[in-house]
C-alpha cells in the first residue's frame, strides 16, 4: 500500500507540475473521427509499402496501457472501446512541447492523437503521431501487467478497473446488452407492448419472497420495492392490453450467491387467451433463438459441458423428475408418509405435519434440479406452493405451470393465471395464515389485484425469465456477479 501511495503522489505531482506550466490535465472535450477498429479494420490487409503514401489521417483517443520509451521516440498501446491500436511518438512528430508534456504522461493516462498509419519492422500496424494531447491525467496506477487484475472481489467492487484490465469482461456486458435487445426485438414482432409498472409497491406481490421496505414521507406509509411486476401486468390484460411484457429490476431482501443477487433483472410477459403450453413453444424459440444469434448455434458450452437448446426440450412432471433422478418409486413418491421417510433417508430435516406440496417440491430441489442440465420444463407444481397459478382442470391439487431449469438451475417460472377472484382469494387467505405463522416469504392478500379479477382477466398465460441467469448461461459465467456490472457487496472495509 505504502508504494502505491508514492505512485500516486508521484502522479500528483506531475499534475501541477502540468497545472504550472499551462497544460489542464483535465481537458473539456476532445473530437474524434474514429476507433481504433475501423483503422485496423482499414488498413488489415495493405503492407508497409502500401502505407508509406498513405494520406489518410486519424484522430483518435483512448487510454495508455502501455508504453516504451527510446530516448526522442517512444511507442504507446491506446485503448478505446473497440479495442487497442500502437502509437509511434517521436519528438520531431510532436514538437519540442508536447514531448515534454508526453515525458510527464504515465500507463493509465487518457489522451488524443492524430496521426497517419504505417507498419513497423515487425509488421504490425501503427499510427505515427502527429499531435498529442494529454486529456485525463490518471492518479491511481494500473495492476501491475503481467499480474492484473485477478482479487475477485476487488473485480466487483471496482468494476471500473475491471473493464479498463481485463477486456473479456467488457465482451460480457456486450453480450448481455444484445440478448436484451434481442429479447425486446422477439416480443416486439409478436405484437408484445413493452411497459412500465411499479417499482415500489402498497402491497409485495407476484411472488413469494421477502420484500425490501421502505417508507413515504408524505404518505406516510410503508412501500415495498417490488419483489416482481406481474399483478400489475395482469391488471393491465384486464385492462385491454392483451399482450404486454417488461424488462426491468425485481428486489428481494434474500442471501447472496453465485446465483443470487437482492438486485436483479426479469422480463416477464403475459399473453391473453393462450395457455402455459403455448409458452412453453415461445419459449424454446425465443432462446434457442437468442443462443444462436449470439454464440453461433444451438449447441452451446457451459462450464466445460455440452449444452443443446435445440427443441423439443424434455418435459417432466414435478414427480417424474423426482422418481428419475432420485431413489424412490412412483408409488412411493406420492404416498405423503413414504416421501417423507425418503426426505429424512436424504437428511431433511422436517417435522411431520409439512404441507405435501412443500414437501415435494422440496425433495425435486435436493435430487432433481441439480442434474437437469440440458433444458427441461418441469410442470405440475402442487396447488398449494402456486398461489397464483391455475388449477388444473383434472387434477385441482396441481396447477397448469412450468419452470424452466438448464444446467442445473432455474431459468424461468410461467402458469396458466388463476382468473377466478374467488379461488384467487382463498388462496390470498392460505398464504396470509401462513404468513402468520413465521413464513416470512408468504404472499400477501391485494385486495384490488382481487377487484381486478371481478371486473374479469381473459384466459392468459405469463412467465418471467430470469435475464442474470441467461446471460450467464450464454456468457459461460460461473457467477451472476460476473453479468451484473455493480453487483451488491459487503461494506468495503477501509
Amino acid at each position: 500500500m505504502e508504494e502505491i501511495n508514492d505512485l500516486v503522489a508521484q502522479r500528483q505531482a506531475k499534475a501541477e507540475e502540468l497545472r504550472a506550466e499551462g497544460v489542464n490535465p483535465y481537458t473539456n472535450g476532445f473530437e474524434v473521427t474514429h476507433q481504433n477498429a475501423q483503422i485496423h479494420q482499414a488498413h488489415a490487409a495493405d503492407s508497409g509499402a502500401d502505407l508509406e503514401n498513405c494520406s489518410k489521417e486519424y484522430i483518435i483517443a483512448g487510454r495508455i496501457m502501455a508504453r516504451r520509451d527510446f530516448g526522442k521516440a517512444a511507442f504507446i498501446q491506446l485503448q478505446d472501446r473497440t479495442g487497442k491500436i500502437q502509437i509511434y511518438v517521436a519528438k520531431n512528430n510532436i514538437g519540442d512541447a508536447s514531448f515534454a508534456v508526453f515525458g510527464k504522461l504515465d500507463v493509465g493516462d487518457i489522451v488524443g492523437v492524430s496521426g497517419k498509419p504505417f507498419r513497423t519492422k515487425t509488421d504490425e500496424l501503427s499510427l505515427r503521431a502527429g499531435t498529442l494531447q494529454l486529456l485525463t491525467k490518471s492518479l491511481q496506477p494500473l495492476p501491475e501487467k503481467w499480474h492484473g487484475l485477478t482479487d475477485v472481489e476487488t473485480r466487483y467492487r471496482q468494476r471500473y478497473l475491471d473493464l479498463i484490465v481485463n477486456p473479456e469482461v467488457g465482451e460480457v456486458f456486450k453480450k448481455r446488452s444484445r440478448i436484451i435487445t434481442l429479447m425486446r426485438d422477439f416480443m416486439q414482432q409478436r405484437d408484445y407492448l413493452e411497459v412500465e409498472t411499479p417499482m415500489m409497491q402498497q402491497v409485495a406481490g407476484g411472488a413469494t419472497a421477502k420484500p425490501f421496505v421502505t417508507y413515504h414521507n408524505t404518505l406516510k406509509m410503508d412501500l415495498y420495492l417490488r419483489i416482481a411486476p406481474e399483478l400489475y401486468l395482469k391488471r393491465l390484460i384486464v385492462g385491454g392490453f392483451e399482450r404486454v411484457f417488461e424488462i426491468n429490476r425485481n428486489f428481494r431482501n434474500e442471501g447472496i450467491s453465485i446465483q443470487h443477487n437482492p438486485e436483479f433483472t426479469m422480463m416477464e410477459f403475459y399473453q391473453a387467451y393462450a395457455t402455459y403450453h403455448d409458452l412453453m413453444d415461445l419459449t424454446e424459440e425465443m432462446l434457442g433463438g437468442i443462443a444462436e444469434q449470439v454464440c453461433g448455434s444451438k449447441v452451446i458450452s457451459y462450464a466445460g459441458r455440452e449444452v443443446d437448446l435445440t427443441a423439443p426440450w424434455q418435459r417432466l412432471t414435478v414427480k417424474e423428475a423426482v422418481v428419475k433422478y432420485g431413489d424412490i418409486s412412483m408409488e412411493d413418491v406420492q404416498d405423503h408418509g413414504k416421501a417423507l421417510a425418503y426426505a429424512r433417508q436424504l437428511g431433511l430435516a422436517f417435522d411431520d405435519n409439512i404441507g405435501y406440496g412443500k414437501l415435494l417440491t422440496e425433495l425435486f430441489d435436493e435430487v432433481a434440479e441439480p442434474k437437469l442440465w440440458h433444458p427441461t420444463f418441469v410442470t405440475e407444481y402442487p396447488t398449494d406452493i402456486s398461489p397464483l397459478s391455475r388449477r388444473n382442470d383434472e387434477n385441482p391439487e396441481v396447477v397448469d405451470r412450468f419452470e424452466l431449469f438448464v444446467v442445473g438451475r432455474e431459468l424461468a417460472n410461467a402458469f396458466s393465471e388463476l382468473n377466478d377472484p374467488v379461488d384467487q382469494k382463498g388462496r390470498f387467505m392460505d398464504q396470509l395464515a401462513e404468513k402468520e405463522a413465521g413464513d416470512d416469504e408468504a404472499h400477501a392478500m391485494d385486495e384490488d389485484y382481487v377487484r381486478a379479477l371481478e371486473y374479469g382477466l381473459p384466459p392468459t398465460a405469463g412467465e418471467g425469465i430470469g435475464i442474470d441467469r441467461l446471460v450467464m448461461l450464454l456468457t459461460d459465467s460461473a457467477s451472476i456477479r460476473d453479468v451484473i456490472l455493480f453487483p451488491q457487496l459487503r461494506k468495503e472495509m477501509r
